[in-house]
């Protein structure tokens, strides 16, 4: 009985959360969460965000262009990169010219409303150029985490943060700390 007890006294005091209606914003400690999206649209915002990932994988246009939207925005662009829809495919053609072999596989990918958060691990070999500087066939691994906002099954938005210092040791072009 006093196991039962206790179990009950833990459960009445635990905040529960109801999912909110499609369409409908819920409210958790005083932060807006975004709301529930009906199974179509949940659908819609999963199969861009593959489509993105594969894209990085093949460096294919079609693939880019059912991705994105035509007024997409990358808000953390690297120096000198398009912060607009032609940005993803200059930066794939980038890679894949220095790492012909680039592998993106997505780690975790997590849906909240029109928000997605991906983790993902980059992998291949440098035996491309980069920046006039040739590969010598290096290996090649380094994180990224994007932030995707998508809309009616396309990305409009794209906040990301690269493990650029790793990306360029691994590929001698910067001498890391010691």
């Amino acid at each position: 009985m006093r196991c039962f007890l206790m179990a009950f006294a833990l459960v009445m005091t635990v905040p529960v959360v109801m999912a909110a209606p499609p369409g409908t914003p819920a409210k958790i400690g005083g932060i807006e969460t975004p709301a529930a999206q009906d199974p179509i649209t949940a659908s819609a915002t999963l199969e861009a965000a593959r489509a993105f990932y594969d894209f990085w994988n093949t460096g294919d246009q079609a693939i880019l262009d059912r991705a994105i939207a035509h007024d997409f925005v990358d808000h953390t662009p690297p120096p000198g990169r398009v912060a607009g829809p032609r940005g993803p495919a200059l930066a794939a053609r980038q890679f894949l010219g220095a790492i012909p072999d680039l592998q993106v596989t997505v780690t975790h990918m997590i849906v909240a409303g029109p928000y997605v958060t991906v983790h993902m691990h980059f992998d291949g070999h440098f035996t491309g150029t980069m920046n006039g500087h040739p590969g010598h066939g290096q290996p090649v691994h380094f994180i990224a985490t994007d932030l995707l906002k998508i809309v009616k099954g396309r990305i409009t938005d794209n906040w990301h943060l690269e493990d650029n210092l790793t990306l360029l040791s691994e590929m001698g072009l910067v001498k890391a700390a010691p």
